[in-house]
């Protein structure tokens, strides 16, 4: 349940405020799941749609390429805030003006599908760079071995990007994660959102607390995981 109204007197009780009870717990919990889960969806469908627009994006062919850019220049140029809006306001206004008929919205796959968007834009062109990164004599070798454009960027090319792929990626989803706040602009309760009403209800600053305390150890596993990774991929470059 992704809606939680938490009321005032679940929280406040003669200024024994320091300590979280279960109804807290819970109402915490649960936004930190939905903070895991925007950025985490949006990682996973920005780096498989980003190969794509990648891809297109280094094509030689002129509407491809040319589409790719307006794609990245459309969602690296305009506020992650302003395509949330977009999709979750905006485009409902306007299929009712152009049919009369309306359509209910769910919140929770707007932010999965603006998210995703925003995320393949900025995946796009570090798989891009990454891509461009290696050697050219790779992908003539490849074709000399009569390998098609496809073979060699599926066998050759992209299996060496990893490595260059692994730290830009945690990168990225550490902002991702960051920036699921954003979400509480469309009534969903992530984890800032949650303990900011607590502390509105409760006049109390130390749910902030709790909140940084979270995002650091999410944030710091997103770290350690990437680092590990990297490592271990960069064995196999020496």
């Amino acid at each position: 349940m992704y809606l939680y109204e938490p009321r005032s007197n679940y929280f406040y009780d003669e200024g024994k405020i320091n300590v979280l009870n279960e109804t807290q717990l819970w109402a915490i919990l649960e936004g930190t799941i939905v903070t895991l889960e925007i950025a985490l969806v949006a990682i996973v469908v920005g780096a498989v749609f980003g190969v794509i627009v990648a891809l297109g994006r280094i094509s030689k062919n002129k509407v491809a390429n040319a589409l790719s850019w307006f794609y990245i220049w459309f969602f690296r140029g305009t506020p992650l805030l302003l395509q949330l809006f977009i999709i979750y306001y905006a485009i409902p206004i306007i299929y009712l003006e152009a049919t009369g008929t309306s359509f209910q919205v769910d919140a929770m796959f707007c932010a999965f599908i603006a998210f995703s968007l925003n995320s393949t834009a900025y995946l796009a062109e570090i798989i891009r760079a990454a891509i461009e990164s290696i050697d050219s004599g790779q992908m003539e070798a490849a074709k000399a071995l009569g390998m098609s454009y496809r073979q060699a960027m599926t066998r050759i090319i992209i299996p060496q990007t990893f490595k260059r792929l692994v730290a830009p990626m945690g990168n990225e989803l550490i902002l991702l994660l960051k920036d699921t706040s954003l979400v509480s602009t469309i009534a969903l309760f992530d984890l800032l959102r949650t303990v900011k009403t607590m502390a509105s209800a409760s006049g109390s600053w130390i749910y902030y607390i709790y909140a940084a305390a979270i995002y650091l150890f999410l944030t710091t596993i997103i770290q350690v995981v990437f680092d590990k990774m990297e490592k271990k991929l960069g064995v196999y470059e020496r």
